[in-house]
């Protein structure tokens, strides 16, 4: 895997929504320069993508192969699991805050910082687990803002499904899709032993019957880090292709 020669960078943004300081993480790729538009990949659990997800060598061996464009990563990492449930989860009570913090506050604030296309194919979402629902979220509630979701294993119930049957225009948004064949008995942080592969593949089917650009891969494992990350490699590849 290529080595990440580009530089990372703390930036620190206020949320009116949120009413709070968001810490970002960005990595600015080896191939930087202000004078060219870069595509942007947004992190949710941005701490873990760039630890374990290895998300930095991923994008500068994507685009030294030549399969992405000039690519900005950035991480928005969670405060504790409590702040991560709130702001992630479909019933946690920060989440329509969290969405609108996204849509509303975080991308207008990167498109004045980089050199972005400030469209929504030149943004892309990824996330695992809850992180994956609350992408999959924010592109189907602004998908003029966010064009590109990934996401891995994620969080999926019957109001999820709903939505996606309910979306009006699904040419407007690519989306990778994976989940692990092990996912049967998951548990959760609300402590609870939950079967994410069931409802993943309902999901699946809602894609599919909708006519999204969609991709869908089960991997074989189940949900934790060490089957997300060899799996980072595919669906950033995939929404970001060239």
């Amino acid at each position: 895997m290529a080595a990440a020669k580009g530089a990372m960078r703390d930036y620190t943004v206020y949320s009116s929504e949120l009413n709070e300081e968001i810490t970002l993480l960005a990595y600015l790729p080896s191939t930087f320069s202000p004078f060219h538009k870069h595509s942007l990949l947004i992190a949710q659990d941005g701490k873990d993508y760039f630890m374990y997800g290895k998300i930095r060598s991923v994008i500068e061996q994507l685009m030294e192969s030549g399969k992405i464009d000039r690519t900005i990563v950035v991480g928005i990492p969670y405060r504790d699991v409590k702040d991560r449930y709130e702001k992630y989860h479909p019933d946690g009570k920060k989440n329509s805050r969290y969405l609108r913090f996204l849509a509303h506050e975080l991308a207008p604030f990167l498109d004045q910082t980089f050199p972005t296309y400030q469209t929504g194919k030149g943004r892309a979402l990824i996330g695992d687990s809850l992180g994956g629902t609350v992408s999959l979220m924010a592109g189907l509630l602004y998908p003029h803002t966010f064009g590109k979701i990934a996401m891995q294993s994620p969080y999926i119930d019957e109001g999820i499904i709903a939505k996606i049957q309910q979306f009006a225009d699904p040419s407007l948004l690519q989306i990778y899709h994976s989940v692990g064949k092990d996912e049967t008995a998951v548990k959760t942080t609300d402590g609870d032993v939950r079967d994410f592969i069931t409802p993943n593949r309902k999901a699946k089917e809602a894609f599919l019957q909708k006519g999204f650009l969609y991709e869908y891969n089960e991997f074989a494992g189940g949900h934790a880090w060490t089957y997300w990350q060899p799996d980072v490699p595919l669906a950033v590849g995939r929404i970001l292709a060239l």
